[in-house]
């Protein structure tokens, strides 16, 4: 849980020169939600920053969906560099960037803005390009190699992992849905942009379910379920099997109740830090265009997460 202290908001921005002025290094980059205290970015950052040698430090900004507008104005004549952008922001600040990349387009949502030296607000998405490199990492293959199945796609992780597949050659794509009126767009959207991916929709009923995950390589939860220890798994355990490669995108250090189904059939699993490590690596590379400290941001995320823990 972050420290009061580590939190600002928008009566604070309006007078940010004044309410950091004590701050050294100062405040030029910020990861701003609604809630935003839970936010695991601000050590992975703030020790990629002093590792580098850079004049500035990370925190976290707590804006309201109403605030949102006036607090990206004020970004330039604050001096930040940028900011990421967390729940419930990224479809909202696809509208108040004035660039947006492809990235962000196909994840319908901004996580990363960039604050040119004019003024201007370049928005994009390392959601999708994240999970890639965590992929990569933690399982050795790339996302155009397997069959995938996205549990909770109808959601914005889900949407920009489902795209991320398909952009990068994924042959199948099965997108799972409690609510099956929220993937028809999504897949109408995919087909469109990616003709040779074959796209399915269906519901959490267990025939459908075991029938979609009969015909993956890859599972990747997008759902809620697993942020707490007492959750259950967003499928039937019986239904993984040993060939499976297992990615929750849920954040920590402990396994997950996925995780822990994983094991009981000895398939391959990993949680989302991998994920949430390259999606801050990349959102350093285009605020500073440079190659991110991806190991010393390992450590101080692992540290953090294991304080959490604790």
């Amino acid at each position: 849980m972050a420290d009061a202290a580590d939190i600002y908001q928008i009566a604070e921005l309006r007078r940010w020169s004044e309410a950091t002025a004590a701050i050294i290094p100062p405040l030029r980059l910020a990861v701003c939600g609604d809630p935003v205290a839970h936010s695991a970015s601000p050590p992975m950052h703030n020790a990629a920053l002093a590792h580098c040698g850079i004049d500035a430090r990370y925190t976290r900004l707590h804006l309201r969906a109403e605030e949102l507008t006036e607090a990206f104005s004020l970004l330039p004549g604050c001096g930040f560099i940028g900011v990421n952008c967390t729940i419930p922001h990224k479809p909202a600040t696809l509208s108040l960037v004035h660039e947006v990349d492809l990235s962000a387009r196909l994840a319908g949502g901004v996580n990363t803005v960039r604050v040119r030296e004019d003024g201007r607000l370049e928005g994009f998405s390392t959601d999708g390009p994240g999970l890639s490199r965590a992929v990569r990492e933690q399982f050795g293959t790339g996302l155009g190699d397997l069959r995938v199945a996205v549990l909770g796609a109808g959601g914005g992780a889900g949407r920009a992992v489902a795209m991320q597949c398909a952009s990068e050659g994924s042959p199948r794509v099965a997108l799972i849905n409690r609510t099956l009126e929220k993937l028809v767009p999504l897949r109408t959207e995919m087909m469109g942009e990616f003709e040779k991916c074959s796209v399915e929709v269906v519901g959490f009923e267990l025939d459908a379910l075991e029938a979609q995950l009969a015909e993956s390589d890859l599972v990747i939860n997008c759902t809620a379920l697993g942020m707490k220890p007492t959750d259950p798994t967003p499928i039937p355990a019986g239904m993984l099997r040993a060939q499976h490669l297992v990615l929750d995108t849920i954040y920590t250090a402990a396994r997950t109740p996925l995780m822990c189904a994983a094991d009981t059939v000895g398939a391959r699993s990993a949680n989302g830090l991998s994920m949430l490590l390259h999606q801050g690596a990349l959102s350093f590379e285009i605020w500073f265009g440079r190659e991110a400290p991806v190991e010393v941001m390992r450590t101080a995320l692992l540290a953090a997460q294991q304080g959490v823990a604790a």
